[in-house]
């Protein structure tokens, strides 16, 4: 079964970079209730890759990308809170975005969909929020991209949330983040089978995006964790292929492996909006941070960060969590020392589920 539903946005729904949407929707998932005050929700926000689906449910059995972090009694305890993960707008998992239909012609809007920035997903939560008849969330929430947009979140809607989670994410994109976006995207681009972002969708640019999606698999962990998980083991049988230059070694079955199924389930179009709305982002075209903040009207934050994250530095998120301090929120700094880097989010869930848990279960 599918636990999606859908919130339709305002018509039309206008772009922070220009233009407008006609007819969009944004895809969310729910957990636990919404109590009678209507204040006890939690907006979570994704990374770039995954659907609204965190966890299971009683309408979607199959485990979610945050499993083990969203249900009864767990660090998002859905017996207190009611929760809302929506799959950001530009996405490919039923929310709006370059792989959907435009209702003007009838045909996907490919490169005719407008220029996508971190503030239109975070208006497409805010305006999935508002249609459940939330005025103010409990918590907003979000890891990487997520934590790029939970920032922009509090900027562009003051009062809108009593508290703030900022998983590894940024106030404004970094030099080696920009740079890698970059040349994955022109890895995909250059594919011939991209043809100008009018592939077809049973012939995606598939080898642009294996080794754009493999170049980014090796900055999402560290370089400790490769060694301790694989060190110089050989390939599977079963995963070696013939060539001069085949592959010899068990990590590079395994970046295989991701790239083929990252192919199988993200559109590639929808992947190159994200990416350059991600490169895009700084929170200052806004206002100077402590100020915006300041008037976010938020009680406490937690912003955490991981030693090992190649993507998204640790002292980008220690940034964060100054200007919050100086803005006069109450807040919680968590440099972790995961092994996993940029990922360990989605790995080490007893790591971040106490972090996440002590917060939420705080009151404050």
């Amino acid at each position: 079964m599918d636990a999606r539903e859908y919130a339709a946005l305002p018509d039309p729904f206008p772009m922070w970079r220009g233009s407008a949407l006609h007819g969009a929707r944004i895809a969310y998932e729910t957990w636990g209730q919404l109590n009678a005050a209507r204040d006890n929700a939690v907006l979570l926000f994704t990374g770039l890759s995954p659907p609204a689906h965190a966890a299971s449910s009683p309408r979607d059995s199959s485990e979610g990308w945050w499993q083990g972090m969203v249900g009864p009694g767990l660090s998002l305890d859905t017996d207190r809170f009611f929760v809302i993960c929506v799959n950001s707008l530009g996405s490919c998992f039923g929310s709006t975005g370059p792989a959907s239909i435009d209702p003007a012609t009838g045909k996907p809007y490919r490169l005719r969909f407008p220029d996508l920035s971190i503030e239109d997903i975070a208006r497409g939560g805010y305006q999935t929020v508002r249609s459940l008849g939330i005025r103010r969330l409990d918590t907003v929430m979000g890891p990487s991209l997520g934590g790029m947009v939970v920032l922009a979140y509090a900027a562009l809607f003051p009062g809108a949330a009593r508290r703030l989670v900022c998983i590894s994410g940024t106030q404004a994109a970094a030099p080696f983040a920009i740079a890698l976006r970059s040349i994955q995207r022109e890895i995909v681009t250059k594919d011939p089978g991209w043809r100008g972002g009018d592939y077809g969708a049973d012939s995606p640019p598939i080898t642009g995006q294996r080794i754009a999606r493999k170049l980014g698999t090796v900055t999402y962990r560290s370089a400790a964790e490769w060694q301790q998980r694989f060190g110089r083991e050989p390939i599977r049988p079963d995963m070696a292929s013939g060539g001069p230059f085949a592959s010899e070694f068990a990590v590079q079955g395994y970046l295989e492996s991701l790239a083929q199924r990252w192919v199988n389930l993200f559109d590639a179009n929808c992947y190159l909006y994200i990416s350059r709305a991600m490169d895009r982002f700084d929170l200052t075209a806004h206002g100077e941070p402590v100020g915006l903040y300041r008037r976010a009207g938020l009680e406490s934050a937690l912003v955490i960060g991981v030693r090992t994250d190649l993507l998204f530095s640790v002292t980008e998120q220690q940034a964060v969590a100054r200007a919050l301090e100086a803005a006069g929120v109450a807040t919680r700094f968590a440099p972790l020392d995961c092994i996993e880097g940029h990922d360990a989010f989605l790995v080490d869930l007893k790591t971040f589920g106490a972090e996440i848990g002590a917060f939420l279960a705080s009151g404050s």
